[in-house]
């Protein structure tokens, strides 16, 4: 943790009230201490690490996924038997039973839904609303952020190429710049990369509401995840953590930013090979899709349940080289806070010395 000491405590109080200024639409919308989402992770975001989350101040996002509405319901059930703070639910647009997962959500009075994984449908949009919760939506344009507002979302979140999992094209500098001056109408949090509060700081004085961790938290000692997981990311650099690569332009992979291992090269190799099999006119080119994209099936499960961290998808964004050691979810959210204050603070001491 920061070192206090050498600070006076008339600055301290300033900066503090000054970071309590900047986040407070944020920690307004979200009912929380701090506007620090937890971003949602498959397999990792789960009742134990949202709930600790929320309990340190923050905000917790449990991750859905492919879960059916039977298991969302005992995994929001055990998170509210853990925290009796704010907390949200991510739900992927493409799931099959999206209709049934946000009825879920709101029988279960869930106050806040996330929709990811695409562009959410006014449909979904209004049963939300209609069931008196808040709709967040991933915005990765200015163009789709207006297009959300007229639909009705009550914020976004804008994400950067630079997060873990699956990722957009552009990094959350150009994001911020494109949108934060532009989109004023409703709170605005930003994602991607994130890993120090003097970072956020900066966001934050852009027009940003909050900001969205995920790869700090999976490494945290109330994270589930197998221990293998976890060292991997103390293990890993900023550079370690890459996104697919795609070889063909006629077969798509969807780019996932992740820790790079044996697996990344055998999918590489495994796409030269089935490539080469659609060239020989072994495997028609729907046949050739399904093949590279059925590589990663239950990848990121692997990793994060059973620690194989080698053939698993170990996904992390490019904050991973800030991860130095396992601690709690409360040390990283203090740490976050207190680095936000101490950079307010160096720039009051460097003002009065002009």
């Amino acid at each position: 943790m920061i070192d206090k000491t050498d600070i006076d405590s008339e600055s301290y109080k300033r900066a503090e009230k000054e970071l309590n200024y900047l986040w407070k639409r944020g920690n307004d919308f979200l009912g929380s201490k701090y506007a620090i989402l937890g971003g949602a992770m498959s397999w990792v975001s789960e009742h134990q690490l949202v709930s600790s989350i929320s309990n340190a101040g923050g905000f917790g996002v449990l991750a859905c996924g492919a879960m059916e509405p039977s298991m969302l319901a005992v995994e929001i059930k055990a998170t509210q038997a853990l925290t009796s703070k704010p907390f949200g639910v991510n739900l992927i647009t493409m799931h099959s039973k999206l209709t049934e997962l946000i009825d879920v959500c709101l029988q279960l009075k869930v106050k806040y839904i996330v929709l990811a994984g695409g562009i959410p449908s006014g449909l979904a949009i209004k049963q939300i609303k209609q069931g008196d919760a808040k709709v967040l939506a991933f915005a990765p344009a200015l163009v789709l952020a207006k297009r959300l507002i007229k639909m009705g979302v009550d914020a976004l979140v804008i994400e950067g190429s630079e997060a873990g999992g699956h990722i957009g094209p552009v990094s959350l500098t150009v994001l911020a710049q494109e949108i934060l001056p532009v989109i004023h109408e409703i709170p605005v949090f930003v994602a991607g990369g994130l890993g120090r509060g003097d970072a956020i700081v900066s966001y934050l004085e852009l027009g940003a509401s909050g900001a969205q961790l995920g790869t700090m938290f999976a490494a945290s000692k109330e994270c589930l995840a197998h221990e293998n997981f976890k060292k991997a990311f103390i293990h890993a650099s900023a550079r370690d953590a890459v996104a697919s690569v795609q070889l063909d332009d006629r077969f798509s992979v969807i780019p996932v930013r992740g820790i790079a291992n044996a697996g990344t090269k055998a999918f590489m190799k495994h796409q030269a090979e089935v490539i080469q099999k659609y060239h020989n006119g072994d495997l028609s080119k729907e046949q050739a899709q399904l093949d590279i994209e059925h590589f990663w099936a239950g990848a990121l499960r692997r990793a994060v349940k059973e620690g194989d961290v080698e053939y698993g998808s170990v996904m992390a964004g490019q904050s991973v080289g800030m991860v130095k050691e396992i601690v709690s979810v409360h040390d990283i959210i203090q740490q976050l806070v207190q680095e936000a204050i101490h950079s307010l603070i160096k720039r009051y001491h460097h003002t009065s010395m002009l």
